[in-house]
């Protein structure tokens, strides 16, 4: 049965077919603002009854379509809705998908689409495995452009934005020492505590102080920093670049004729390599204090001769290896940070998931390349 809703053969045209559990509405021709108020009225009428299987527009045939003719493909969905059935489109050609994508329908209407409902164990295995490849390639892409930016900058510095480099810098590294330096006090307070028992049992009392500092300057402090920064700061830069992915302001700086990755990241990820490092020898400061005053309290220690300790057991090589695992670990969160940002997709909870993400890639970036450097350095010196 096919029926016609049209007045005159210069207007565009749908046409209703009742197939046997399904209804198929073909749409033909253009619909704009002049032609679509005479489709409107007729739509709930035509579409009284609509198969148990749903109700499938095909537009393969529409010519043309704007924000108006939209409400043709909106009336449809609600008509399908009326009845309880589901609506799905099939066929959709470019421009069409564009003005959908660009008025948000592509969000709430489905395509028709032939994939099986219980796809099998290679057609999983081949998603997850093109799923993989797709964010590798991403992860690379994104590396390699932030690399040619940052030479780039090191080459043409005044193409950096500093205002913002400076302001991220007080963000990331003034802004957090409280926190800082009062997790590093306790933790370096708890470790003298704890070796002081079993070192009191031998009559070495001293090397608490050892123990210590050799610890928190060589690993618990740059990576109780990173981990610390990777939970303020990096979440933070995949929040703005997040925000600003949602509300396509980074597609207007690139309209603008703006570099996103120099606009945006290189800031970011210059300011966290600059202070992080200078952050962790705080820590270091503190956890030290935290175990002095354990060392004095408990230990029946003097200061002296704590601090003597302290400066026997730690070389230049110490700090400075504790400093350069800070700078990479900085490096690392917020490249991740902003890497997640750019990922953001939908809306609030995109932002969300993004910045969650950003802080478990993080801390396990973190992790991973900490042991890494344990290895490297068990076996260079």
């Amino acid at each position: 049965m096919h029926k016609h809703l049209t007045s005159a053969p210069s207007r565009p045209a749908l046409q209703v077919t009742h197939q046997e559990q399904q209804t198929l509405v073909s749409l033909h021709g253009e619909f704009t603002l002049h032609s679509t108020p005479a489709i409107l009225p007729h739509i709930s009428s035509q579409l009284q009854t609509i198969g148990a299987n749903g109700l499938v527009a095909d537009l393969g045939q529409v010519t043309r379509m704007d924000d108006c003719g939209a409400l043709v493909v909106l009336a449809l969905e609600r008509a399908a809705q009326a009845q309880k059935r589901t609506f799905t489109l099939r066929d959709i050609p470019d421009h069409v998908r564009e003005l959908f994508t660009f008025l948000r329908l592509d969000e709430s209407i489905t395509p028709a689409v032939t994939k099986p409902d219980t796809p099998n164990v290679l057609a999983r295995f081949g998603e997850k495995t093109l799923y993989v490849m797709d964010q590798a390639m991403q992860h690379i892409s994104f590396v390699g452009e932030l690399t040619v930016t940052i030479c780039s900058i090191f080459r043409h510095p005044t193409q950096l934005r500093w205002s913002d480099t400076l302001r991220y810098m007080q963000s990331v590294g003034v802004d957090a020492l409280p926190i800082v330096a009062l997790i590093s006090f306790l933790l370096g307070l708890i470790m003298a505590f704890m070796s002081a028992v079993q070192l009191q049992q031998f009559g070495a009392n001293i090397y608490v102080a050892s123990l210590v500092a050799l610890a928190m300057v060589r690993e618990l402090g740059p990576i109780m920093t990173a981990i610390l920064v990777a939970g303020r700061s990096g979440s933070a830069f995949a929040a703005e670049i997040g925000t600003m992915k949602v509300s396509e302001e980074v597609d207007a700086l690139i309209t603008m004729g703006f570099h996103p990755t120099l606009f945006l990241v290189a800031p970011k990820v210059i300011a966290s390599v600059l202070v992080v490092p200078f952050l962790a020898l705080f820590s270091n400061f503190f956890a030290i204090g935290g175990g002095l005053l354990i060392g004095i309290s408990a230990l029946d220690l003097t200061t002296h001769s704590y601090m003597v300790q302290t400066m026997n057991t730690l070389t230049v090589f110490d700090i400075a290896w504790g400093m350069f695992k800070s700078a990479l670990f900085a490096l690392l969160i917020a490249a991740v940070g902003c890497f997640k940002g750019y990922q953001v997709r939908g809306g609030a909870a995109s932002v969300g998931q993004a910045t969650t993400s950003a802080v478990v890639s993080g801390i396990f970036l973190i992790i991973l390349a900490d042991s890494i450097l344990a290895v490297v350095l068990r076996y260079w010196r």
